[in-house]
């Protein structure tokens, strides 16, 4: 049987690689975002490697309950994998107090409500036994600072608390918290050679990580086999952070 996925933020980096992923372990994948272009070159670049329409691409504006309404409506009937993966760092200045409230809002609109509204809008079309539900975050949500990383942390509290609501229906909701990984959208448009030196140094693998190797973690949580794993936060980020339950 053909697995059905969504994919969030499915453009661009880590989307993308996840993308690819799920649909090369078989899924039918439907990868989702604000921006039509990228949505449409990931489909096409997926979709021509392994020589089958596995990918299609769907837009909408994930912030908006009534966009977020009109994916639901063109979800595959039933989806065994959600993978929430839109979000970024939204805030701007800290000029005056209302642009400090602005960032905070548009942090955790663009990570944590648009997870919650996904979620919740697809959760009846979530298959039972044995759906897979996988909200991506950051190492920022560990150890970082100003409202990304607060929005991430809200990620985690959310996403623990479904883990609990739904583990009774057999339904894994598990946390993936990348660290550096500079072939993503986020850093390309700032990466300079002593910002990359600083965010390598202190990784005790002594190199950055790559997309695939997060989508790797993803495909893990997402397999069918995976089904006793849940309300974790998995560390991607070669051995930066180290965890110890």
């Amino acid at each position: 049987m053909t697995r059905n996925a969504v994919v969030t933020g499915g453009g661009t980096g880590l989307g993308r690689a996840i993308a690819a992923r799920l649909a090369a372990d078989g899924c039918d994948v439907l990868v989702v975002g604000r921006r039509e272009q990228p949505l449409n070159e990931t489909a096409d670049a997926v979709n021509a490697g392994l020589g089958r329409a596995a990918v299609r691409a769907y837009s909408a504006d994930l912030t908006d309950p009534d966009a977020v309404a009109g994916l639901a409506e063109a979800a595959p009937e039933q989806v065994h994998v959600l993978v929430n993966n839109a979000g970024g760092n939204y805030a701007a200045g800290r000029d005056d107090l209302a642009a400090v409230a602005d960032g905070f809002r548009a942090d955790f609109e663009g990570n944590v409500i648009t997870a919650v509204l996904t979620t919740e809008a697809l959760l009846p079309r979530i298959a039972r036994p044995g759906g897979r539900i996988v909200l991506m975050s950051s190492i920022a949500g560990l150890r970082g600072a100003g409202p990304y990383a607060a929005a991430k942390a809200a990620l985690h509290g959310w996403g623990l608390g479904l883990a609990t609501q739904l583990a009774p229906e057999e339904i894994t909701v598990n946390v993936v918290a990348p660290g550096f990984v500079p072939d993503t959208e986020f850093w390309s448009a700032r990466m300079t050679d002593e910002l990359y030196a600083s965010r390598v140094g202190p990784i005790p693998m002594n190199r950055p990580g790559t997309p695939e190797e997060v989508a790797a973690a993803v495909a893990y949580l997402a397999a069918e086999d995976a089904g006793w794993t849940t309300g974790q936060i998995v560390q991607v980020n070669g051995g930066t952070l180290l965890g110890r339950g």
